[in-house]
């Protein structure tokens, strides 16, 4: 998102040029909602790939995809993990915001569905995930604010909400193909 130099006064009475006080706070909070949410969805990841933090690994997790009814599960499982690691570690680091948010809310809706029969509290709740998706969903749509990478990229540089929203339309289909694969 580009925001316009404005002039304001600091605290000391100087007339200074560049980003008003309120956009920085905006932008250091869509920093932390990046970091927050890109590294949970890491961290899961690393649990489908490598089985750290007490994950499956690829192996269990592919067990846990073929229980739920999802058709080649080891498959599934790299896919999820592949996703969770990199398009969280892609999302803390503000690059291609868009559509690595959506690719996360779109992971997610297939958690919720998984769940969806356990109510909305954890632990069998949906709420974590439901909070993932909507977070992710908000991340596509706002863009990654100043302090990202994608502030050097030429496409992305200037965030448009029809990016945003293209990344969502995309990956809502493919949350929806999915979900249709699934028994």
């Amino acid at each position: 998102m580009v925001f316009p130099s404005i002039t304001h006064t600091s605290s000391d009475g100087d007339a200074t040029s560049g980003p008003a006080p309120a956009l920085r706070a905006y932008d250091t909070g869509l920093l932390l909602v990046r970091l927050a949410v890109g590294l949970t969805m890491a961290a899961h990841g690393a649990q489908k790939l490598f089985g750290w933090f007490g994950g499956g690994g690829i192996h269990g997790t592919a067990q846990f995809f073929t229980m739920s009814g999802y058709p080649a599960g080891q498959a599934m499982a790299v896919v999820s993990g592949l996703t969770e690691t990199l398009g969280g570690l892609a999302l803390a680091l503000g690059l291609l915001t868009p559509l690595v948010a959506a690719a996360i809310a779109a992971d997610m809706v297939n958690a919720i569905a998984v769940k969806w029969g356990g109510g909305f509290f954890a632990p069998k709740g949906v709420e974590h995930e439901l909070l993932l998706a909507l977070t992710a969903t908000a991340l596509a749509l706002a863009g990654p604010g100043r302090y990202a990478v994608d502030r050097f990229l030429p496409v992305v540089r200037s965030h448009r909400l029809a990016h945003g929203l293209a990344a969502l339309v995309f990956g809502a289909v493919v949350a929806v193909v999915v979900l249709l694969l699934r028994k």
